[in-house]
């Protein structure tokens, strides 16, 4: 073997180094006018294991040495320990279900590290499911009963408890539909993330547009940029839906379908605004590795 790395000690340490010398093109190597007395060569080279051949040199005799044969290292197998991309992703939401607005309002689906691990299948339903049973929902979903009911919003639940919790009831059915389809259903199926990704940099007009233009695309698992078909098929399904329990003369089929479609999708586009320039200087708690405005 050529380049070996040729050592010759005493024979009494291998660290009392007396010579050293690389093998030549044929593997060979001679060390001349030696001291006489006990020896020891070691030859090294990587990717082998070293071999040590030890003797003893009397006065004027030349030591002819037998072939040293190098044998492959043993393979050595280092483990690193660390969290999985699955247990990154789990402590990541854990720090998003501690945002709120105003140490309140929900703000699970935004994302202030911008290379966040994707979300597993699981965790998507496990987001959704949180958000969907989170109590400030329940009195979001009050509250915009209660206007409807005010304003005879959907008449023909009429008036009193009972058309009052009609209207809860729709409303909530409302939120749980486009939640369980867009922010989970479909964003498994289609491995795209349901998130919105805080922008916080560049011009004003450049986060305008990234913030309306997130209704329509979204990352996906691989981290490419793509048509958000969780978003818009979402909020079309959710309003289909609707039509199983809106007041019949509130049902029109294809046209509250796309109505309620629409509003959703234009909801998101407003809410994606509200998250990219008002929002996050009203949450409290937010990661440490967030981005900067």
């Amino acid at each position: 073997m050529a380049g070996a790395r040729v050592r010759l000690s005493d024979g009494q340490s291998p660290s009392n180094l007396t010579l050293e010398m690389p093998s030549d093109s044929d593997g060979q190597f001679s060390f001349p006018n030696i001291a006489a007395g006990g020896f020891q060569i070691t030859v090294t080279s990587a990717g082998f294991s070293p071999q040590t051949f030890s003797g003893v040199l009397h006065a004027g005799e030349i030591e002819t040495l037998p072939p040293i044969t190098l044998n492959v290292a043993n393979t050595i197998t280092e483990v690193h320990v660390g969290l999985s991309q699955t247990e990154v992703a789990e402590e990541q939401i854990k720090a998003q279900e501690k945002q709120r607005v105003l140490g309140a309002i929900p703000n699970f689906y935004v994302s202030y590290v911008p290379n966040a691990v994707p979300l597993s299948s699981k965790q998507k339903y496990k987001l959704a499911l949180r958000t969907m049973v989170d109590p400030f929902t329940f009195v979001m979903v009050g509250g915009a009963a209660g206007i409807a009911q005010a304003q005879n919003h959907f008449a023909e639940y009429g008036q009193g408890a009972e058309g009052y919790g009609k209207r809860f009831g729709a409303g909530y059915a409302d939120t749980v539909t486009s939640t369980f389809i867009g922010s989970a259903l479909l964003p498994a199926l289609l491995k795209q993330d349901p998130r919105y990704f805080y922008k916080g940099s560049g011009s004003v007009g450049s986060r305008f547009l990234y913030a309306i233009g997130n209704a329509l695309i979204c990352k996906g698992d691989n981290g490419h940029w793509q048509a958000n078909y969780s978003n818009i098929l979402g909020n079309m399904a959710a309003g289909g839906l609707s039509n199983l329990y809106y007041p019949e003369q509130d049902r029109n089929g294809a046209g509250l379908t796309l109505e309620n479609g629409a509003v959703g999708i234009g909801s998101t586009a407003i809410a994606n605004l509200f998250q990219e320039f008002v929002v996050r200087k009203l949450t409290p708690r937010l990661p440490k590795h967030s981005a900067k405005p």
